[in-house]
C-alpha cells in the first residue's frame, strides 16, 4: 500500500515542478501600475491643481462611496494647516447650515461627523470641532488634473 501512495506523491510533485518551470516569468515592466521596470526610478509627475478663489469652481463628484470631497479651490495660501492655524474653519465651520440647502459659491459646512468624538462619545455631536479633525488635508485634497491609474466604475447614484 505504501509504494502506490509514494508513487502518486512523486508523480504529482514532478508534474507541479514541470509546470512551474515551464511558466514564463512576469516581465519587470508589467508588475506595477506605472508600466516601467520595477528596477527603474520613474520620473515624478507634476500635477497642476485646479481652482482659483474659494466659491468659484465646480465641485467634482466623489471618487467612491463615502469618499471625502475634494477641495475645489486653491489652498496654497492656507498652508500649513495646523491646530493653531486652520484657515479652513474660518469659512467651513458652520454647524447652523448642516440642514440648509447649499447655494452656489457658499462654503460646504464641516459635517456633523467632525463634531463627534468617535472614540469616546460616538453618539454625541458637540458644539465644537473635535481636535483630531483639524488636519483637513489629511483626507481632503485639492482637485488636480491627474488621470486615474485604474478604471473606476463607482456610480454615486447606484443603490447598495
Amino acid at each position: 500500500m505504501r509504494i502506490p501512495s509514494l508513487l502518486i506523491f512523486i508523480t504529482v510533485l514532478v508534474t507541479n515542478i514541470s509546470v512551474a518551470l515551464a511558466a514564463k516569468p512576469i516581465p519587470a515592466d508589467s508588475m506595477g501600475l506605472s508600466k516601467v521596470s520595477v528596477f527603474d526610478t520613474p520620473p515624478v509627475k507634476v500635477y497642476n491643481y485646479k481652482g482659483g478663489q474659494p466659491g468659484e469652481d465646480k465641485v467634482l463628484p466623489r471618487a467612491f462611496l463615502n469618499a471625502p470631497p475634494q477641495i475645489p479651490h486653491a489652498i496654497t495660501d492656507f498652508l500649513p494647516i495646523t491646530a493653531q492655524n486652520n484657515m479652513c474653519i474660518a469659512c467651513h465651520n458652520q454647524p447652523g447650515n448642516w440642514d440648509a440647502k447649499r447655494e452656489k459659491g457658499m462654503p460646504t459646512p464641516i459635517p456633523r461627523s467632525h463634531y463627534t468624538d468617535l472614540r469616546n462619545a460616538p453618539d454625541k455631536v458637540t458644539d465644537h470641532l473635535i481636535n483630531s479633525r483639524y488636519n483637513c488635508n489629511q483626507c481632503h485634497v485639492p482637485q488636480a488634473d491627474a488621470s486615474p491609474l485604474v478604471e473606476n466604475t463607482f456610480d454615486a447614484k447606484a443603490k447598495r
